[in-house]
């Protein structure tokens, strides 16, 4: 039986848990295939405003049927739902009124800012004139995205009923919290009826007639947005999109299957990407997480730098702009703390929920200097590096200071918040950290891959105070770097078990279970060249490698179960960041090897769209990968997973400060003979690839420069 608080509840599946799934800034909507909202299953589908669900029903019926599926689809870039419908056969005193398939109902549907758009076309392609009612019931419950999780809330606000304002319904809702929230729904050209959950069209149509309808749904708080044209709103969100998309690099294959899944990879980001005041954040993973994490966020701009720099920008200023400055147990806040999640909604408002600002991941922190090194060498922007060196400098006091309770030399956590997590490694549930006979360790808790990020903090804000000519902080922070890895290697390291243990206990016991965490340790390079190799190796071993990808526990262990959420389960992110330490160390044909297993994985995925995580089950011949039920679909790190897989095997290492492009050592997979890179930014210029894979290695030509740009290849 779960522990976990924030468990998400999984009591019912409808038959099929493929969602149509749209965001824009701060409002995302569920849908089904039929472009509805219904509570079915896991009663996620709806559209959602920062943190509410202002739209909880939304269901077209033809003469009280609902319309039978012809086709629906989540247009490339992501900003469109359009889907294909047509009558049933529409009876009347047994007599049939309208046969199956004279009309065509074609809905499409977009999010811009808090509204939701919707064009409704009718055609009618029947010999005979057709007279039917077309009804679209509506409904608003705004509950918490918390309560559609699963968590119960001792008393709500207060549901207003229904009432018509200048041609729109407007459901409403006083909140606990004081706020009024309220849901306009309107159409264009009038309904025939308009109630207060409920629009009546009454549809005449000659043979080749058709007539188009606006839904406009629009989500308030307080106040009442403004509401644009369809087609003007439409048009402003290609223009932002199409801007997006010519100012990142580009990536094309001879392998169309490989192109779908990194288009819609990078159409993903852009999508869960949201504008701050700070500059571009990518949003962890729609339904239960489509906010600002930061442990996601570092690690999505870490995986895309090369493709989208910018990223790296909005998230190293979102993250400093909201850095802890004080000491506050109820949000395990403490100074120079990096944040783990940001909510709005009525629960986080009145704190029955810890997680309005939550400061409780003990990795967020090194991370975030270690992103700041990582963008430095990718952009050469000096000036962003001045701006945040403080709170690069107040992260490093708190490793070495509250991160560090006991004073051992290793980070660890524990929780002070009642209401925070548990644990607080990227794998947080309550069942992740444990000995090896399957007793839950007690903390505080030192992760084995949390030390891992310390030592490449360290080694990343020693080259940023080379940058800003404080030499003798840098080799402070050098040889500090240097005792963390040898500390390290002889707490951690299990012989017997050709890995890293999982953690130390709060009694400084190891934790001597095979886990992927081990794996984070290659891609910072605290492990030493030989554990490193055999850590590589326990982690393409059939106890890990399903043949979809690297699973989070080996399968020996006792509490695996390939249908949990971290103990089993297969992780994209975490796979990417496991083959770029591989490749690190020299074995780049098990970084290969993860790529190819993803690659296929996604084949069978909806849309090719790389989920949170699926379940860890070995690969059986004809079948694709086990779906896990609650998994975010899209979900940033997941997205973005590609991009490091990518640059992994390529080995490419961008020099940006001196203009240098490096590719070490490259290797592509058979299915990806031919790859052509664009528009890749190094330092102030950018430049355009061929790469072309044959028998003793990968060619790399280059094919358009711009600026000072040197290429070198190590092979």
């Amino acid at each position: 039986m779960s522990v976990d608080p924030y468990y998400i509840l999984a009591t019912s599946a409808p038959p099929d848990e493929r969602a149509r799934v749209l965001k824009h800034g701060d409002t995302f909507g569920i849908f089904d295939w039929q472009g509805d909202i219904q509570a079915v299953g896991l009663q996620q589908q709806g559209l959602f405003y920062e943190g509410t669900r202002f739209l909880s029903r939304l269901v077209l019926r033809i003469e009280g049927y609902r319309p039978l599926l012809l086709s629906s689809s989540i247009v490339e870039d992501n900003a469109l739902l359009a889907v294909d419908l047509t009558n049933p056969d529409v009876y009347s005193d047994r007599r049939l009124l309208v046969p199956r398939g004279a009309l065509h109902i074609f809905r499409s549907k977009f999010l811009w800012q808090s509204l939701c758009y919707e064009r409704l076309r009718i055609a009618n392609f029947g010999t005979t004139a057709v007279e039917v009612d077309l009804v679209l019931e509506f409904d608003a419950d705004f509950v918490d995205i918390f309560e559609v999780r699963g968590t119960r809330r001792a008393r709500r606000g207060t549901l207003r009923d229904p009432s018509l304002e200048q041609g729109a319904s407007v459901l409403a809702y006083r909140g606990l919290d004081g706020l009024e929230r309220t849901t306009r729904v309107a159409l264009s050209p009038e309904p025939d009826q308009l109630g207060g959950k409920e629009a009546r069209l009454r549809i005449r149509l000659q043979p080749r007639q058709e007539k188009t309808y606006y839904v406009t749904v629009s989500c308030n708080v307080q106040s009442v947005a403004a509401v644009a044209p369809y087609s003007e709103a439409y048009a402003e969100t290609n223009r932002v999109l199409t801007r997006k998309q010519l100012e990142e690099c580009q990536i094309h294959s001879s392998n169309p299957q490989f192109n779908e899944w990194i288009d819609r990879s990078l159409a993903d980001l852009r999508m869960m990407v949201t504008d701050t005041p700070f500059g571009p954040y990518p949003y962890a993973g729609v339904p239960w997480f489509s906010t600002p994490f930061g442990r996601d966020g570092i690690i999505t701009a870490m995986e895309s730098l090369w493709v989208n720099p910018e990223l790296g920008s909005g998230v190293l200023r979102y993250l400093a702009s909201t850095q802890a400055k004080e000491t506050d147990p109820e949000k395990d806040a403490e100074p120079g703390k990096i944040l783990h999640e940001q909510r709005k909604g009525e629960m986080a408002a009145l704190k029955e929920i810890p997680f309005g600002q939550y400061y409780g991941s003990v990795d967020a922190t090194p991370l975030f200097v270690i992103l700041a090194g990582d963008y430095y060498e990718a952009t050469g922007d000096r000036g962003l590096i001045e701006e945040i060196w403080t709170n690069v400098e107040r992260a490093l006091q708190w490793i070495d200071g509250s991160g560090d309770s006991d004073g051992d030399g290793f980070v660890e956590y524990s929780r002070r918040s009642e209401k925070g997590l548990v644990q607080q490694g990227w794998k947080d549930s309550w069942d992740s950290v444990f000995h090896s006979d399957g007793t839950l360790a007690e903390g505080p808790i030192a992760l084995c891959e949390v030390q891992g990020y310390v030592y490449a903090a360290k080694r990343s804000a020693a080259k940023l105070a080379r940058v800003l000519d404080h030499h003798e902080r840098a080799r402070d922070l050098t040889s500090q770097a240097r005792a963390v890895r040898e500390k390290f290697e002889r707490s951690f390291w299990c012989e017997d078990l050709s890995t890293y243990a999982l953690a130390l206990d709060g009694q400084k016991r190891p934790c001597r279970v095979r886990a992927s965490n081990a794996g984070h340790c290659l891609f910072t390079e605290i492990a030493s060249s030989e554990h490193g190799k055999r850590v590589a190796e326990t982690l393409a071993g059939d106890e890990f490698f399903s043949g979809w990808g690297i699973r989070t526990l080996a399968s020996s262990e006792i509490r695996f179960n390939p249908m949990s959420y971290h103990n089993g389960s297969i992780w994209p992110h975490d796979n990417a960041l496991i083959a770029d330490g591989m490749a690190r160390y020299g074995m780049k044909d098990l970084a290969i090897q993860v790529l190819r297993g993803l690659y296929e994985s996604s084949l069978y995925m909806d849309l090719h769209r790389m989920p949170e995580l699926f379940c860890g089950f070995v690969r059986r011949p004809g079948e694709g990968p086990t779906l896990y039920p609650v998994a975010c679909s899209p979900q940033s790190w997941a997205a973005a997973s590609v991009l490091r897989l990518l640059r992994a095997c390529l080995g490419l290492v961008i020099d940006a400060p001196r203009s240098r492009l490096r590719f070490f050592f490259p290797a592509l997979p058979p299915f990806l003979p031919e790859l052509r890179i664009s528009k890749l930014r190094v330092g102030k210029g950018s430049v355009g690839l061929s790469l072309h894979r044959y028998s003793e290695g990968v060619s790399i030509n280059v094919d358009a420069k711009e600026g000072p740009v040197e290429v070198v290849v190590v092979k």
